[in-house]
């Protein structure tokens, strides 16, 4: 499930979206078109920022902007950013492994089913873009 945290991320991705090309967006214009609290708005995007999601400009004329064209942006990376991972268990997980305790791997049905729940999570997510947000 979606943390109510990514569900903003990309409520405030699509405004950039529809946005795109017409310049900075204004913190406050995001968070009052999409009904987001101006300060969790303002972590969410300080966190895309740090991680090359987006990009601002300070000052008269500024605000906050797609760092790259929204079709270049895929929709399993924000997942990450904001939530970790997508798999649902975290020994099937690929960028934030763990083993689970007092488990066989080889031998669990469980891990088996949710490797395949995984990859069929990112076959979707990982060719899915910000642009798909608005189309």
């Amino acid at each position: 499930m979606l943390s109510k945290k990514a569900q903003y991320a990309f409520r405030a991705l699509t405004h950039l979206v529809e946005n795109y090309r017409k310049g900075p967006v204004l913190i406050a214009d995001i968070s009052k078109k999409k009904k987001i609290s101006l300060k969790f708005l303002e972590s969410i995007l300080l966190e895309l920022k740090k991680n090359d999601i987006l990009d601002s400009k300070k000052g008269r004329g500024g605000g906050y902007f797609l760092k790259e064209h929204p079709s270049q942006t895929y929709i399993a990376t924000v997942i990450r950013i904001m939530d970790g991972p997508i798999s649902m268990l975290p020994c099937v997980s690929l960028y934030f492994y763990q083993r689970c305790k007092n488990c066989d791997e080889k031998k669990c049905g469980l891990h088996d089913i949710m490797e395949n729940v995984r990859d069929a999570t990112l076959k979707i997510l990982e060719h899915r873009t910000l642009q798909d947000l608005v189309n």
